[in-house]
């Protein structure tokens, strides 16, 4: 166990304590940063009543971000596909993590 680490991200003025791999901690703490930047971003420029809708957005962005890399990859099937699977199986982390 000695490989596991305990950390805590703030997301939407959230707290969500993880324990992952070290390897992990530089990526999932840009991304943390990443979505915060994206939801001060967002609510700089829309009216939004709820963080809700704001994570909302954010998800949707990320998410239509990721379909143009799948797409790409498929159409230009070098290491990138890998890459593909590296971003879904972060995101598979953080959703089964909450």
């Amino acid at each position: 166990m000695s490989d596991q680490l305990k950390i805590k991200l703030t997301i939407a003025n959230r707290v969500y304590p993880l324990t992952i791999a070290h390897e992990q901690e530089g990526s999932l703490r840009a991304s943390a940063k990443k979505i915060e930047a994206t939801i001060q971003q967002l609510e700089k420029n829309y009216a939004v009543r709820d963080k809700q809708d704001v994570l909302a957005m954010c998800s949707l962005q990320y998410a239509a971000q990721l379909e143009k890399y799948k797409k790409k990859a498929t159409s230009n099937p070098i290491d990138s596909g890998d890459k593909v699977q590296e971003l879904i199986d972060l995101i598979d982390i953080h959703m089964t993590t909450y």
